[in-house]
């Protein structure tokens, strides 16, 4: 038979075989890890910046909210 199980030969093969794999497989999932977590510094600057507007606006339409009715108006007229 080609492959002998009782064979300390085939035994060894197999177990190195099976390290072997197991540290490719670990090696693959810690750079997808990687690549999931790393951000380009450009595209922080661009989701801060997106923030910040966001953070502008929801001011702009808390103070809209929050007017009274004649200050209200004369906002809109004025934009």
């Amino acid at each position: 038979m080609f492959l002998d199980i009782d064979s300390p030969f085939t035994m060894v093969v197999l177990i190195v075989a099976i390290a072997v794999g197991a540290g490719v497989i670990n090696n693959w999932i810690k750079l997808r890890q990687q690549e999931a977590n790393s951000t380009d510094p450009g595209e922080m600057d661009s989701m801060r910046r997106e923030i910040s507007s966001l953070k502008d606006r929801v001011r702009t339409l808390e103070k809209i909210v929050t007017d009274q009715d004649a200050q209200l108006k004369r906002e809109i007229e004025r934009l």
